[in-house]
C-alpha cells in the first residue's frame, strides 16, 4: 500500500507508541500518526484527525481498550480497530473480538502489527465495497419492485380504460343523436348537452389512463422541444398565474426528439400545473432544456434508463417539496396529496406513461420544504420531419350509398356505428366477429366498399380479417378502430403508412369524417 494513512494510537507510554509507529512505517512508509492518552483526546482526534485505522492499548490509566472500542464504533464505525497490549490472556482477546475489534496484537509479537494493519485496511476496503454493492443491489431491487408495481397498475388501468372507451363512445354517440332530434328551446337539450360533455371529459380521463399504461396510440414526429416551449409559453404563464415567476432557459443547438407533439405538450402542462399547486403562495418555476449523454454508470444505477444521447427537459419549482413516502408513489394513478375534489391523481401518472411510451426516462428529486425537480430524458433522433397527411374538409357531408361493413364485438357500439352511418347515407352491414364477416361476403355475396373493424377481437384480429377480405375483394378499403399503442398494434401489422385508424372514444361526427377520409384515400 503506497498511500499515506492516518494512524491514531491510543497509548499512555511514548516508547510503546514509537514502537508501533516503527512497525507501521515498515509496511506503509509516509504514514501520519497521532498519539492520545485520554478519552477527551481520543474524541477530539476522531473529529479532527479522522484516522484511517486505530491502534489502542488495552490497559490505560483512565479507561480501557473496550471503552475505546465502543467510542470508536459509535463515532467511526468503519475504521479498523486493533487492540495492542503487553499482556492479554485468551479470554480477554476473545472478549475484544466479540465486542467488535478487528484484530489484536500482543506487544511481545510486535512484528505482527504491520501485517495486521495491512489486513485491517484491506478488510475496510472490502467492507466498503460490500456495503456499496449491497446498497446498489437494494436500490436496483427497489426500482425493479416499483417498475413491476407500475406495470401491474398500468395493465389494470389500461384494461379498464380500453373497455370504458367503448362505453363512452356509446354514451356520447347516442347523446349526440338525441341532441340532433331535439328542437331548439327544448328543456331537455341542456340535460343532453351535459351528458355529451361529461362523456367528452371522461374520454380525456381515459386517455390519461391509457397514457399511463402506455396503451394509447401515439403519433410521433420529429420535435424541437425549444419550439414547443416557445409556443406554450403564453399559455403556461396564464396557467400558473401571476404569483408564480416563470423562467424558460433554452439550450442552443438543441437536438431533436421523436415524440407525439400533443403528448409532450401534455407532459409540460401537467408538470407546470403540479408545480403551481405546490406553490400556493407563489414561487418560481424554471423550465430548462439541454443535450446530455447517459453513460453506462448512470444506466446501471437507474433501472429503465437507456445509454446514449438524450434531450433533457428539467422542470424545477420552489414549492413545498415531497417526503420519501410521497416520492415512492408520485407516479401512481389516482395518488394525490391535494384536497378532495381538487385533483384526479392522473397528472404525474400521465407524465410517466407518455415519457415511457416515448422511449424516455423520468426522475424526480425533492425534499420537504426544498421544492422539486423533474428531469425527463428523451432519446435524440436524426430523423427528418414528415409532411402531415391532408385530411378531409371540415364539412361533414353525407355518403352516396357506399356499402360499409362494420365488424365490432361490442354489440352496443356496433349498433351505434350502424345507426350513425346509415343516417349519413351509407348502406351498412354488421358482424360481431371476423367469422361472421367472412360469411356475409362468401354466403350472401355482399361487396362492401369499406371495412370498419376493431383491431383486437376474439378469434380473429381486424388485420387478419382485412387480409382475408382482400383475397376475396382486393379493392376494399379499411378503417380500423382502436385505442392501443404502437407496441400493441405492431403484431397486427397495421402501422404501415397510409393505414387509417380512429381512436376510441369517438363522437359520431369524427366517425363520419374518418369514413369519408378513408373512402377518398
Amino acid at each position: 500500500m503506497k498511500e499515506k494513512i492516518r494512524v491514531l494510537i491510543i497509548e499512555d507510554l511514548p516508547t510503546d507508541g514509537e514502537l508501533a509507529e516503527r512497525e507501521v512505517r515498515l509496511v506503509i512508509p509516509g504514514s501520519v500518526f497521532e498519539r492520545v492518552e485520554t478519552l477527551e483526546e481520543m474524541l477530539a482526534s476522531l473529529e479532527t484527525f479522522k484516522p484511517d485505522i486505530i491502534l489502542s492499548d488495552f490497559k490505560l490509566p483512565n479507561f480501557d481498550g473496550l471503552t475505546a472500542l465502543k467510542i470508536a464504533q459509535k463515532n467511526a464505525p468503519d475504521v479498523p480497530f486493533i487492540v495492542l497490549t503487553g499482556s492479554m490472556n485468551e479470554d480477554t482477546a476473545v472478549e475484544c473480538m466479540k465486542a467488535g475489534a478487528w484484530d489484536y496484537v500482543i506487544k511481545e509479537h510486535i512484528k505482527r502489527l504491520g501485517p495486521a494493519v495491512l489486513n485491517g485496511l484491506e478488510q475496510r476496503l472490502l467492507r466498503k465495497e460490500r456495503k456499496r454493492a449491497e446498497a446498489e443491489r437494494d436500490s436496483l431491487q427497489e426500482q425493479l419492485n416499483h417498475a413491476q408495481k407500475m406495470e401491474a397498475i398500468g395493465r389494470l388501468a389500461g384494461g379498464v380504460a380500453h373497455d370504458f372507451n367503448n362505453m363512452l363512445s356509446i354514451i356520447m354517440g347516442y347523446g349526440e343523436i338525441l341532441l340532433s332530434k331535439l328542437p331548439p328551446g327544448d328543456p331537455l337539450r341542456e340535460s343532453v348537452v351535459e351528458i355529451v360533455e361529461a362523456g367528452k371529459r371522461s374520454g380525456a380521463l381515459t386517455r390519461q389512463l391509457l397514457a399511463f399504461s402506455r396503451k394509447q396510440k401515439l403519433q410521433p414526429d420529429v420535435l424541437d422541444l425549444n419550439a414547443v416551449l416557445k409556443n406554450l409559453e403564453k399559455m403556461l404563464r396564464r396557467l400558473i398565474g401571476e404569483d408564480v415567476e416563470l423562467e424558460i432557459v433554452l439550450s442552443k443547438d438543441l437536438a431533436r426528439v421523436m415524440a407525439d407533439p400533443g403528448q409532450i405538450e401534455q407532459v409540460i402542462m401537467n408538470l407546470s400545473v403540479n408545480a403551481r399547486d405546490a406553490m400556493p403562495r407563489g414561487g418560481r418555476l424554471v423550465i430548462e432544456t439541454a443535450n446530455v449523454e447517459l453513460d453506462e454508470a448512470y444506466v446501471q444505477e437507474h433501472l429503465g434508463a437507456k445509454q446514449g444521447k438524450h434531450v433533457m427537459l428539467v422542470v424545477t419549482d420552489t414549492g413545498c417539496g415531497m417526503d420519501r413516502e410521497t416520492l415512492s408513489k408520485i407516479f401512481e394513478p389516482f395518488f394525490t396529496t391535494k384536497d378532495k375534489g381538487k385533483g384526479t391523481g392522473l397528472g404525474l401518472a400521465t407524465v410517466y406513461g407518455i415519457v415511457s411510451q416515448s422511449g424516455g426516462y423520468v426522475t424526480v428529486q425533492s425534499e420537504p420544504g426544498q421544492g422539486s425537480t423533474f428531469r425527463i430524458y428523451l432519446p435524440q433522433t436524426c430523423a427528418v420531419t414528415e409532411a402531415k397527411r391532408m385530411g378531409v374538409s371540415e364539412e361533414e357531408g353525407k355518403g352516396k350509398g357506399e356499402h360499409i361493413l362494420i365488424v365490432e364485438d361490442e354489440a352496443s357500439l356496433r349498433r351505434l356505428c350502424e345507426r350513425v352511418l346509415s343516417y349519413k347515407g351509407y348502406r351498412v352491414s354488421t358482424a360481431a366477429n371476423g367469422g361472421e364477416a367472412l360469411k356475409l361476403i362468401k354466403d350472401k355475396g355482399i361487396r362492401p366498399d369499406l371495412l370498419v373493424t376493431d383491431v383486437v377481437m376474439p378469434g380473429m384480429s381486424g388485420s387478419l380479417l382485412a387480409e382475408r377480405l382482400r383475397e376475396l375483394q382486393p379493392d376494399i378499403k379499411v378503417l380500423y378502430m382502436s385505442g392501443y399503442t404502437d407496441e400493441a398494434l405492431a403484431p397486427h401489422g397495421i402501422l404501415e403508412p397510409g393505414i387509417l385508424i380512429i381512436k376510441k372514444p369517438f363522437d359520431i361526427n369524427s366517425l363520419a369524417k374518418k369514413v369519408m377520409e378513408t373512402l377518398r384515400a
